[in-house]
């Protein structure tokens, strides 16, 4: 049996963040922004309104709706993000609450694999349902980063690049064997985990001496001293820090490698391809590698010039978008491909 991908959907805010519009909070220019990353703008969740689970549940009511099933015929939930309503409970089960799905007591899952975590939990549902464990698997990437960035100068080579916004997919089993997912890749080096992370609170007792101060750690005398510490709070530790040139050389390398090692395992190449789609990280990083490939601009999708970085969104909403404009269609050669914090990366190469 394998397993296809029968229906797609995406939900971004209705709020529009204009380059121009951060100019407000902190030193920044259109052109900085579109020269570094391709942004022009991004969506905003409604704070105390809107969270990853609530968007979730609008893209997963149109992936539900456009694979013709009905929302009791889902049998297992994937929820990908690095935004989380809480930090526990995870989104998996809010989202089954929200779809009023909780009397079939079906299994959720939850994956934290920042910009990849669409691609690892569409590789667990592949697998599920080539196995014949599940039939229709609700795999989500939802995120609302607007309500964790430092909107400061201090912060804006991270905060103007990121975005709010939901995608969904039904993945379904299929007796025909030349279409559906063909084949998935996922890595990881851990080498560079902080140079892209989030890192407080959290609990960082096994970090060296030097490294206290940095990460806001104090002795545990106290309980609780360690989650979140005044020393955090004072010196703005509760903010994502990203290193950017480095991600930058190492996305490029990794977006290359995952791509061909999907190709090459299905025997083919990149002018086979159809439609590439990245995960919406950085234009200059998708521009370099549909250079470096030899592919077209008909060949790759990128939409972060609209919505940002949506993290573990940004494919499931970018693949919805592309069926929706008819650029992708059946039969196509469809390869996804994700890098980001951890560092992990993957792919997923699928015959529509």
């Amino acid at each position: 049996m394998n397993s296809k991908i029968a229906g797609v959907g995406y939900y971004v805010p209705e709020k529009i963040v204009t380059n121009n519009d951060l100019k407000q909070y902190m030193d920044t220019t259109d052109e900085w922004i579109q020269e570094r990353t391709g942004i022009r703008e991004r969506r905003y969740a409604e704070k105390h309104k809107e969270t990853a689970t609530t968007m979730a549940t609008e893209a997963a009511i149109k992936a539900i709706d456009n694979a013709g099933i009905s929302k009791e015929d889902i049998d297992f939930i994937i929820f990908a993000t690095i935004s989380p309503d809480y930090y526990f409970p995870g989104c998996g089960v809010l989202l089954q609450r929200e779809l009023g799905i909780t009397k079939s007591t079906i299994g959720a899952l939850d994956v934290r694999n920042q910009c990849s975590g669409f691609v690892y939990a569409l590789s667990v549902a592949d697998k599920f349902v080539k196995t014949g464990t599940y039939k229709n698997i609700l795999v989500v990437g939802s995120e609302m980063h607007s309500m964790g960035l430092d909107y400061s100068t201090r912060g804006r080579g991270v905060s103007v690049i990121f975005g709010d916004g939901a995608g969904a997919v039904i993945v379904q089993p299929t007796e025909d064997e030349s279409k559906g997912i063909l084949t998935t890749h996922l890595h990881s080096d851990g080498t560079f985990a902080e140079e892209l992370a989030l890192i407080n609170p959290g609990c960082h007792g096994g970090y060296h001496d030097e490294d206290k101060e940095k990460y806001g750690f104090v002795s545990p005398e106290i309980p609780g001293e360690i989650f979140v510490t005044q020393a955090m709070i004072d010196n703005h530790l509760l903010y994502p820090y990203m290193n950017g040139q480095l991600v930058f050389k190492n996305a490029i390398v990794r977006f290359k490698e995952v791509i061909m090692e999907a190709l090459e395992t299905a025997q083919l190449k990149p002018e086979d391809l159809d439609m590439f789609i990245p995960h919406q990280a950085n234009l200059r990083i998708s521009q370099y590698i549909q250079k470096t490939m030899g592919l077209s601009d008909d060949q790759v999708y990128n939409n972060i010039q609209k919505y940002g970085n949506t993290t573990a969104a940004s494919i499931p909403i970018a693949l919805a978008e592309a069926c929706g404009e008819g650029k992708v269609k059946e039969g196509d050669l469809v390869c996804l491909a994700a890098f980001g914090s951890g560092f992990t990366w993957g792919s997923a190469l699928i015959r529509w």
